[in-house]
């Protein structure tokens, strides 16, 4: 027997099209996992390189720093 397709309508809560979803997770949740991603080099991160993530301002400003950070030898 074929499985059938049903339609439900959606929630009151369910997101507008063209509003992208939002999760909410900690750094430290997530950044072990993308660097494990990133080391065994999975090819799905790839998928997400483009997408834009917000940080907050002094989050930022520590990125940026240590971007153009240079240790003394």
């Amino acid at each position: 027997m074929a499985a059938q397709l049903r339609v439900y309508p959606g929630s009151k809560d369910a997101c507008f099209e063209g509003e992208p979803a939002t999760v909410h997770v900690t750094l430290r949740e997530i950044l072990p996992l993308i660097a494990l991603a990133q080391r065994n080099k999975y090819l799905w991160l790839q998928d997400f390189l483009d997408d834009e993530i917000c940080v907050t301002p002094d989050l930022y400003d520590v990125l940026r720093a240590f971007r153009s950070y240079r240790p003394s030898a």
